[in-house]
């Protein structure tokens, strides 16, 4: 059964997540919970503010877990020791800018996570760069105290330095190999690729697919975005593969690296910034695709999925204007008997 309610959906979502934010803990550490932790509670506050100031119900809105969902969803994607203000900044973006300034729930044009994650990447690159190595090939691993220590103060103990904890990710590592002349398979031998994508973010991914079986067997989304997100991006890698593979990345790569799949189920079925009709999804999948793979081949970013997602955001009226069913009964061709009424 469809659940029939925001806060039913919003709550099938978190639980969706909760596979992926499990194995975010086990291989990069304590970081991710104090993350979501933070975003929530930034976006509580933004959001009781917001309605506040709008003089909206606050307990009716700030408890429909729309809120906490873009927290969430902004939190998994940044680096789980990003200092406090990025959360801080994130949510402002994606709360008050995003979505209640559009007039609240089910009025925002773009996916508020996203734009705070897109606010965050062009302020604070630097520290969105900081991806700490999988626990599994590093021996620098972090307690929760030192971790929480670290993202208050941006600062590691004095022991540490972030050359030993953290690495360039995957798409950052083939984009500046790729740069520098090298050819995929030289770059792949870096220990941080795994079996198809990299260590750690292989089976983070395969966690979000399992969250997205889940919201289809629900009936929380439909299969128009997520397939046409994972069929586009399969035969495009595998055209670019099969060109030359030491220059493109096998379809696998593209899917098992990077955002792609997280988006496909979790932020391109938004049902509020995505398009509203069957053939619409579809095509709003399909454009995701091809604006991250283009910008993850000439881009100035590693990963364009976030941007992918607002300027698809942009074009869902022209895509729901030509996409949308025509109305029972009504026809666009002219009746025989109007043709001879206008008849001169």
């Amino acid at each position: 059964m469809r659940p029939s309610s925001v806060q039913a959906v919003m709550i099938h979502v978190l639980l969706a997540l909760l596979p992926a934010i499990g194995l975010h803990l086990f291989f990069f550490g304590w970081g991710i919970v104090i993350q979501i932790t933070l975003a929530i509670a930034f976006a509580l506050i933004f959001e009781a503010g917001a309605l506040r100031l709008r003089d909206r119900p606050v307990k009716l809105f700030i408890t429909d877990g729309s809120a906490v969902l873009a927290a969430v969803l902004f939190a998994l994607s940044i680096p789980p020791m990003s200092p406090w203000w990025v959360a801080l900044t994130g949510m402002f973006f994606a709360i008050v800018i995003a979505k209640q300034l559009y007039g609240g729930v089910g009025h925002n044009v773009f996916n508020p996570a996203m734009v705070g994650f897109a606010a965050v990447i062009i302020a604070f690159p630097e520290a969105l760069t900081q991806w700490i190595t999988p626990q599994n090939l590093s021996n620098n691993t972090l307690d929760f105290l030192t971790t929480l220590d670290t993202i208050f103060s941006g600062h590691l103990p004095a022991s540490m330095s972030w050359d030993t904890l953290s690495e360039a990710t995957p798409l950052d590592l083939i984009r500046s190999g790729l740069a520098e002349g090298q050819t995929l398979t030289e770059i792949r031998t870096d220990a941080m690729f795994g079996f198809a994508g990299s260590a750690g973010w292989e089976w983070i991914v395969l966690a979000y697919v399992v969250g997205g079986i889940y919201l289809l067997w629900k009936r929380v989304i439909s299969g128009h975005v997520p397939v046409s997100i994972l069929v586009t991006t399969f035969l495009l890698g595998a055209a670019g593969w099969i060109i030359d593979p030491d220059l493109f990345r096998s379809p696998l790569q593209q899917l098992m690296a990077g955002s792609l799949v997280m988006c496909a189920f979790f932020i391109a079925t938004d049902p509020v910034s995505g398009p509203s009709t069957p053939k619409g999804k579809i095509i709003f999948g399909i454009g995701i695709v091809i604006l991250t793979l283009s910008i993850r081949a000439w881009g100035g970013f590693p990963d364009g999925v976030a941007f992918a997602v607002l300027l698809m955001n942009m074009a869902v009226p022209l895509i729901d204007y030509y996409t949308r069913p025509p109305i029972f009964g009504h026809s666009t061709v002219p009746s025989s008997a109007s043709r001879r009424t206008n008849t001169p």
